[in-house]
């Protein structure tokens, strides 16, 4: 049996090989007619890059919307790399950003520097501590981040361009942080006995001079004005159905800002 399963599985890697060769094969995307949105992805697994459960609901829901998407990612290391079943750095270890994201993009990805807005009519970043450690210092330096220069210019030209950005979990600071003055969630403002963890953010993203509504994790804070539309997706300790239904709205509701 074993002799077996190693001749069909040899002999299924012989013949997929001259596909994988191919990133289409690793990504098909059906015919698509509606809005170009670009998905910036900050790494793989939640601890050290984006978060996949989010990345995933995000990709559904503008799949159900007829969306042509792309997804970016810096092309540089990771600020380090986390062993997720012990929740701490590994030693020695290192990983690189796109690389990484590769593996939620099923292998079609592309490099950040090459994201226009004029290609795109919005832009979605997932969460993740990815967004805090790769695409930004919140993580380590809080209301005195630095964001990443290539997402810096990104936030600048799709907001300049009067095209929507969407945000959910962590990664509203960036938003905060690089066009002050806008409206964003984070979920709520106080711990509530664990149901927010992270509830702490909100007093940075306040500090950061951007004005916090309090949401539910199913919703949406809408920023008509800015065209930025946020969601507290796993900054809430819920059931993951609550927080695929706030991506879902954030995506329609980017959809929406599109006025296609």
């Amino acid at each position: 049996m074993l002799g077996l399963r190693f001749v069909l599985t040899k002999s299924l890697v012989c013949n997929l090989r001259p596909q994988l060769a191919s990133a289409s094969f690793l990504h098909m995307t059906a015919n698509v007619k509606g809005e170009k949105v670009a998905v910036v992805l900050s790494g793989c697994g939640v601890y050290d890059g984006t978060e996949i459960h989010e990345a995933s609901a995000i990709l559904v829901h503008l799949s159900r919307g007829d969306a042509d998407v792309k997804m970016y990612a810096p092309n540089e290391n990771q600020m380090h790399v986390i062993d997720h079943c012990k929740g701490q750095p590994t030693e020695k270890e290192s990983r690189n950003v796109l690389s990484e994201s590769a593996r939620i993009a099923r292998g079609k990805i592309t490099d950040m520097v090459e994201l226009k807005v004029q290609d795109h009519d919005a832009v979605i970043f997932p969460g993740g501590f990815g967004a805090a450690k790769n695409l930004s210092t919140f993580a380590v330096d809080g209301k005195d981040c630095k964001v990443h220069t290539e997402v810096q210019q990104v936030l600048k030209d799709f907001h300049k361009a009067g095209k929507p950005i969407g945000l959910c979990c962590i990664s509203p600071v960036l938003a905060a942080k690089v066009l002050p003055g806008v409206e964003l969630t984070i979920g709520h403002e106080d711990d509530e006995g664990g149901k927010w963890p992270y509830s702490g953010t909100a007093q940075a993203i306040k500090s950061l001079g951007a004005k916090h509504c309090v949401k539910e994790v199913h919703k949406v804070d809408v920023d008509k004005k800015n065209k930025i539309v946020t969601s507290p997706a796993f900054m809430c300790e819920t059931k993951l159905h609550h927080i695929f239904d706030g991506i879902g709205a954030m995506v329609q509701n980017v959809l929406k800002l599109t006025e296609k």
